[in-house]
């Protein structure tokens, strides 16, 4: 039998990577091509468009040499997340830089709608916190500098690859991705017309809303593909991740550890409002469009913690010298380290909260810092999973892991440490890009059931607590004064 293959698109913050798979899960080929970033002015973050599709284009080409090109079966996408694109709609020329998930142009906007009373309306209908992290106040400030923009196709970063891949003839989207906007009704499934009307924005210039497993269109007119190659599976990438770890049942949670770390907790056919102040989000819709729901958190900083202690203090050469220089010490030594440099994410949601590193005394060494970072990244972790599971009034026996850092075993133990359940790493920890090739494979009903994905993910290693109860809360403790310090 002939081999058939599944190509992803995994379009990232700072790179893109395009890879190929076989159905039976096996990486034929990948390809990651970085691409510059803008900051034009203190604050603000930008892409240029045109940038971003010579990477995908790049990334086909290096990929599909590697095979017959009309054995791929399936596309599917996956992508940074809030960056808003504008495009002309029938030429699918950018008609701006993209306006990027970081950027922070619209803060005091956010703050004037916070005031004005807005955020509870906000939060019931998106699930959202009013924040320039999400796309609303970026497309309305665009569209009242540019007045040009007002003719202009809108949509989140998939929305644009499918329009280039489809030369034109697609503009469209799915609930994982919509749900980020702050203009979609998360109960509904529908662009909300009243969030419409606070943001200015026309709903017919943003995407059509389809399920997140099925038929987006076909590839037409894109350099190293056959025409006719269909589009079934788009997800925003750590709704990509929480399916490529199988996550796939109400109560289960993945952690990514990327710049910053990222956590998403299946809640099922259950829209969980929290009460803790984290982010209820769509995970996906099945071809029928039933939705499955998310409860969201997020700590800027994880591998970033890493970088700056290589790049700002020089302390390391190599991001991978942190777990040995960590491990040479048995504890911290009573250095504390939070990594809020650019403010407290989930549950805190402080942006004015800055890093510390406290409990320094003559006798502390960079090994009892490198220690304090790693334990900072977890614990700021566990803040946001017990915010969770008081949400969900049940206790988490189980996390999965995937993401750079997650090799890190240290890390790993101190999260299981620290959380108090057993941590789960697969052997496949790109979990981001093996989502867009599980929910290409559920749209081409490769993958008929979630059952069969369950059965394909596979562990590499399993960490378990190792210290007590006593040990545990002492350190949580400790961490939660530091905290409060920086917010109060």
């Amino acid at each position: 039998m002939a081999e058939k293959y599944i190509l992803a698109i995994d379009q990232g913050t700072t790179g893109t990577k395009v890879l190929l798979m076989d159905t039976e899960l096996n990486l034929v080929a990948e390809k990651s091509t970085p691409f510059e970033q803008y900051f034009p002015q203190p604050g603000w973050v930008e892409h240029d468009l045109n940038q971003i599709w010579a990477t995908v284009e790049a990334g086909i080409a290096s990929v599909v040499a590697k095979v017959d090109p009309n054995a791929i079966v399936a596309i599917g996408i996956t992508n940074q997340r809030e960056t808003i694109c504008f495009w002309d709609p029938k030429t699918t020329k950018p008609m701006a830089r993209a306006i990027v998930w970081q950027d922070r142009r619209t803060a005091d906007r956010c703050e004037t709608l916070k005031k004005s009373g807005l955020e509870p309306k906000v939060q019931q209908k998106t699930g959202l916190l009013l924040d320039p992290y999400f796309s609303s106040s970026k497309i309305e400030w665009a569209l009242k500098q540019n007045p040009a923009l007002q003719n202009a196709a809108i949509g989140t970063i998939e929305s644009f690859l499918l329009a280039r891949l489809t030369a034109g003839l697609v503009h469209a989207t799915e609930a994982s991705n919509a749900s980020r906007t702050m203009l979609l009704n998360i109960q509904t499934l529908q662009w909300d017309e009243e969030l419409l009307s606070t943001f200015g924005v026309k709903e017919s210039s943003l995407p059509k809303l389809k399920p997140s497993f099925g038929e987006f269109g076909k590839t037409k007119g894109v350099q190293g593909l056959p025409d006719g190659i269909p589009i079934t599976g788009i997800l925003g990438d750590q709704q990509a991740a929480l399916l490529g770890q199988a996550c796939v049942e109400a109560g289960e949670a993945k952690c990514t550890y990327g710049t910053g770390a990222f956590l998403l907790m299946n809640t099922g056919a259950a829209l969980k409002t929290s009460a803790h102040r984290l982010l209820t989000t769509v995970a996906w819709t099945a071809k029928d469009g039933k939705p499955t729901y998310a409860l969201e958190g997020s700590a800027f900083m994880a591998g970033a913690t890493i970088q700056w202690l290589r790049d700002g203090l020089g302390m390391i050469s190599d991001a991978r010298e942190v777990e040995g220089l960590a491990e040479s010490v048995p504890t911290t030594d009573g250095v504390m380290f939070v990594p809020a440099f650019t403010g407290l994410g989930a549950p805190h949601w402080n942006p004015y909260a800055r890093a510390s590193i406290t409990g320094l005394t003559r006798g502390s060494t960079k090994s009892h810092i490198a220690r304090a970072a790693l334990e900072g990244i977890a614990l700021q972790n566990v803040d946001i999973l017990q915010a969770m599971e008081k949400d969900l009034g049940s206790k988490l026996k189980m996390l999965k892991v995937d993401g750079g850092a997650c090799k890190n075993n240290l890390l790993m133990q101190m999260q299981s440490d620290f959380l108090g359940c057993t941590v789960r790493r697969p052997v496949f920890t790109e979990a981001t890009s093996l989502g867009a090739v599980f929910a290409a494979g559920m749209g081409a009903g490769i993958w008929a059931s979630f059952e069969d994905i369950k059965r394909v993910w596979k562990l590499d290693r399993e960490f378990k607590p190792l210290v007590s109860d006593s040990a545990r809360q002492a350190k949580l403790a400790e961490w939660d004064k530091g905290v409060r310090q920086l917010i109060y």
